[in-house]
């Protein structure tokens, strides 16, 4: 059995996993010898350490590219969000961490709900091709999308006036209202990114093996200690059992 989702999953006798470098949150450091520390290498390594194979770390820039190169035949698992638009070309797995996602916007602006942000006018920052920008082109229907190349880049957007919204992780919106009390955040979340592993639609018969991995390392505590460990706890959670 292992013996044949090694051949599936690390058919060059490593497992090559295709990791988001954007991901502040599950990629929080790098070890000495340059590899990526975190949440999402930890579940790499043990994914790894189950086929019993060497983990090799191809990085990217962010998820996007990361799932581009699904039949590039450059990473062999890649971690990233589910998202519909990418389950076109991807298998995924059960989520291990889910992240919040929310509108921001200035104080004493009049939006109260989600929906009301869903308006012909209003404009909303975003940190393009990621998951939530993903869920709001699929289901924002009135407001302009303004996406960055980067994270960063749509809260400087949203700071200078670029945008009247921001949608960002919430993580990164509370570190935005902590120095700046003319802003707030509007609850609950417009949506969770549920974070997974991901393999290519030909390998779809290997998730099972990787939901029983994820699966063990939620009931036994492996993610949890892990989330500790990278002191991320606080901004992600663990989805249901």
């Amino acid at each position: 059995m292992i013996q044949n989702l090694r051949a599936l999953l690390a058919p060059t006798g490593r497992l090559r996993v295709g990791i988001n470098m954007a991901n502040f949150l599950l990629v929080t450091g790098q070890h000495p010898d340059g590899t990526p520390d975190g949440v999402s290498p930890d579940l790499a390594r043990q994914i790894a350490h189950k086929l019993d194979v060497p983990c090799d770390f191809i990085c990217f820039e962010n998820p996007g590219q990361l799932a581009d190169g699904v039949n590039d035949n450059i990473w062999d698992i890649g971690n990233i969000a589910v998202e519909p638009a990418r389950a076109k070309h991807i298998a995924f797995t059960r989520p291990y961490v889910q992240i919040d996602a929310n509108f921001m916007v200035h104080k004493n602006d009049p939006y109260r709900t989600n929906a009301e942000i869903d308006q012909r006018g209003i404009s909303i920052a975003a940190y393009g091709r990621s998951a939530y920008d993903l869920w709001l082109t699929s289901n924002f229907a009135n407001a302009g999308m303004i996406r960055t190349p980067t994270i960063a880049a749509s809260h400087e957007l949203f700071k200078s006036g670029g945008a009247n919204v921001l949608a960002s992780l919430k993580s990164k919106l509370l570190d935005e209202i902590a120095t700046d009390s003319d802003y707030r955040i509007i609850e609950p979340p417009f949506t969770s990114v549920l974070q997974a592993c991901g393999v290519a639609k030909t390998k779809q018969t290997a998730v099972a093996f990787l939901n029983n991995v994820i699966g063990e390392l939620i009931a036994n505590g492996g993610l949890q200690n892990s989330l500790d460990q990278h002191h991320v706890a606080a901004e992600l959670t663990l989805p249901p059992q």
